[in-house]
């Protein structure tokens, strides 16, 4: 299976009133519920990120119709909301986490709504879930320097190894971006593997730095959801997310290359 096709689904908030913000990229509790139900009922086997690079590096065979739960920034949905459905169904998952959202001593106020504590970070730590890195800052990491970049993935990863007292493995990057210089740095700092969104299915080929996400948001039925985890026609599904990816990648580019001409004339 080391050309498998996995899945990888990508949530945000899991929330019934979620603010404005956040509420088009949230599921509601009972569509995460039924979703986590079609999992189970469908067969598939759910892995956290670490389980399924460990198995791609080492070549061993990966479970019988591979599955991956994700989540990223850290909304306290995920504990109230998620965490029971995952429980009843003995599923895994992967938290990535914006250090500096999250309720407690990092909190740099940048929250979208209302965010995890590290109480409940741990919580669900010790519920199976691996807890992995969103920078700090939650900034699009290939516009920002060099230095910038690599505070965003240390002080990310040193704050999560002290307050779960283990060191993260897996990291997801902000808005799904990176580029050959973020990519160079997350591996450099020490993480083991990257998740991006690309809006398709995850592959070996793809390298443990740069594997797809299908997005899961509230406008997701239940037969689109069944389609994505068939992975039946995810390029029309997401068509116009790709469009509108290629086209802001243009824009970013060209402002990178504005700033770098602006630094160079300084």
């Amino acid at each position: 299976m080391s050309d498998a096709r996995v899945p990888i689904l990508m949530y945000h908030a899991v929330a019934t009133d979620p603010n404005e913000e956040t509420r088009a990229l949230s599921v509601t509790p009972e569509a995460f519920a039924e979703q986590m139900a079609v999992l189970d009922d469908r067969g598939l086997t759910p892995l956290t990120t670490a389980a399924l690079a460990a198995c791609w590096r080492s070549g061993r065979a990966l479970p019988e119709r591979p599955v991956l739960i994700t989540f990223d920034d850290g909304y306290e949905g995920v504990h109230r909301h998620a965490l029971p459905a995952l429980a009843k169904h003995g599923f895994p998952a992967t938290l990535f986490v914006s250090t500096g959202w999250l309720r407690g001593p990092y909190d740099t106020g940048g929250g979208l709504d209302t965010m995890l504590d590290w109480g409940q970070v741990r919580a669900l730590a010790a519920a199976g879930v691996e807890i992995g890195g969103h920078s700090h800052s939650h900034p699009q990491l290939d516009q920002v320097s060099d230095a910038t970049l690599r505070f965003e993935l240390i002080h990310c990863k040193e704050i999560v190894s002290d307050q779960l007292s283990s060191m993260p493995a897996s990291f997801a990057y902000p808005y799904g971006y990176s580029s050959r210089r973020v990519r160079q740095a997350v591996r450099e700092t020490g993480w083991a593997q990257a998740l991006a969104v690309g809006n398709g299915l995850a592959r070996r080929a793809q390298g443990p730095y740069a594997l797809r996400r299908v997005t899961v948001r509230r406008s997701t039925g239940i037969e689109e959801f069944e389609r994505m985890i068939d992975g039946r026609a995810i390029a029309r599904t997401f068509a116009a997310d790709r469009a509108l990816t290629k086209g802001y990648a243009v824009v970013r580019r060209a402002r990178r290359a504005r700033r770098l001409v602006s630094h160079a004339g300084a």
